[in-house]
């Protein structure tokens, strides 16, 4: 499975989800979901806007679980 790790890099940045939610501009529903690795897909705008807000990769951003 590949798991979004925007929660760990917001907190290893000192910044928060809310912070992140009003950067992105998404219902906050579909950012929750997001965030919560509750969803099947991901806009390709959507990772590009979380890896320069958070000066990532997307390598970085994803990692690749046994669940």
């Amino acid at each position: 499975m590949i798991r979004l790790r925007v929660l760990e890099l917001l907190e290893s940045q000192g910044k928060t989800k809310y912070w992140l939610y009003k950067q992105l501009g998404m219902s906050y529903q579909n950012f929750n979901n997001m965030v919560q690795n509750k969803t099947q897909s991901i806009r390709y705008e959507n990772i590009e806007t979380i890896c320069r807000l958070l000066g990532c990769t997307p390598n970085e951003l994803f990692e690749i679980t046994d669940e």
